[in-house]
């Protein structure tokens, strides 16, 4: 399962139900995949096919909806 967070463009943010405990999103676009984890900061954790403008696109998408993010985080897998 993987849920929907939000859409923004050619992004699409979404989490792995069965994935690593860290907080963390996935950013897909039609050229690739990034994950980005959002604590401490959002940082970058993995790229693949992505540019690097894409992958700062994407990542300014997670920094605008940060709060968002972690809501929807916290809804789905809990605290």
């Amino acid at each position: 399962m993987s849920p929907t967070v939000l859409r923004e463009g050619p992004f699409r943010l979404f989490f792995f139900s069965r994935e690593e405990p860290r907080m963390h999103v996935h950013v897909s676009h039609p050229d690739g995949e990034a994950k980005f984890w959002l604590r401490p900061e959002v940082a970058l954790a993995d790229s693949v096919g992505l540019s690097a403008r894409q992958i700062a696109d994407a990542q300014g998408i997670v920094e605008r909806h940060t709060g968002e993010i972690q809501d929807a985080w916290i809804r789905h897998f809990g605290a």
